[in-house]
């Protein structure tokens, strides 16, 4: 029993001795790691492995993303008491997921975080583990994506956010949050034919060959609808989801550096995520939690609960093998 384990459960980051299972430590304590998983570099039998990417440097607006990972660990301890509602399963118990801890790089060396973060991705997917990070401004994806497309060829890209991110920029070199996706086209990391971008609501003139399912069209055709139409684009292909929490209203997510009204709700995200469940996912990122922005913790919790529906879609496919 919950109540039972507390008494005697505490610092499960540390000290709990198998990767699988639920925690019951108490909420308010202890070391905080992304759902009580144990913290390891040793991904010897791990499946998944949890990691921090505590970058903010390529922001449009507001700092803080840095402080992303840390937020969205500590806003997690509410939820390793009990399996993800409404999944039917508990990916905590059925696989063994670990906390990889965060990317060690040179803060005053910006131009060598790309090439370290594909590194620290490499050195996961080596290991035989799936990834999911906690970013970090966005442009995050465009290293890991790397990394995955070196194992799986070009991917297939399930994109939330309010912004395209795809805006012209050949300067490969330019460190930006809003032009790695079209950089990732470019090198052939995703397969803008099979990959869909949803919630966007900013304009730009072209989409480079994506699939858009913007906002106002959310809203106007409903959950069930955008997961199937979603499914339909990415078929069987092996993919990536990327969730920007600024894909959220302001209403629901206002801890963001580039809030935009007329977004998402956490219950519409919470549906999509579910209607995806089936899609050939290898992993995935949560990224734009800016804690200083949102002294609620709405933010950080949204951004916990968006890792764990990544956690089940990627655990789905394999348990119906």
């Amino acid at each position: 029993m919950a109540l039972e384990d507390a008494k005697t459960q505490v610092d499960q980051a540390f000290t709990r001795a198998e990767l699988r299972g639920l925690s019951y430590e108490n909420a308010f304590g202890g070391a905080p790691s992304f759902l009580r998983r144990r913290y390891t570099k040793d991904l010897t039998g791990v499946d998944l492995a949890v990691t921090g990417v505590p970058f903010d440097q390529a922001v449009t607006n507001r700092t803080g993303t840095r402080l992303g990972p840390r937020a969205i660990r500590e806003a997690s301890t509410l939820q390793p008491y009990d399996p993800p509602y409404g999944w039917g399963f508990d990916p905590l118990g059925d696989f063994a997921i670990a906390d990889y801890g965060d990317l060690a790089f040179d803060y005053a060396k910006v131009a060598e975080f790309p090439d370290a973060l594909t590194a620290h991705i490499k050195g996961i997917l080596d290991q035989g583990a799936a990834s999911v990070a906690l970013g970090g401004d966005h442009y995050i994806s465009f290293p890991i994506l790397k990394a995955y497309a070196e194992k799986f060829g070009p991917l297939s890209l399930v994109h939330f956010d309010a912004h395209s991110d795809t805006w012209q920029d050949d300067d490969l070199s330019r460190i930006d949050h809003g032009t790695m996706f079209y950089k990732a086209i470019k090198l052939g990391l995703i397969d803008p034919a099979t990959s869909v971008q949803i919630g966007i609501r900013t304009v730009n003139d072209n989409a480079w060959g994506m699939n858009i399912i913007d906002a106002p069209e959310v809203h106007e055709i409903g959950n069930k609808a955008v997961a199937a139409k979603v499914k339909q684009i990415v078929g069987d292909r092996p993919c990536y989801l990327s969730f920007d929490i600024d894909c959220l209203d302001p209403a629901f997510a206002p801890g963001t550096g580039t809030p935009v009204w007329g977004g998402l709700s956490s219950a519409q995200a919470a549906a999509i995520l579910r209607g995806l469940a089936g899609i050939n996912l290898q992993g995935g990122d949560i990224v734009e939690v800016s804690p200083p922005f949102d002294t609620t913790g709405a933010t950080a919790i949204a951004g916990a609960h968006v890792a764990m529906e990544i956690i089940c879609l990627w655990a789905w496919t394999r348990r119906k093998g």
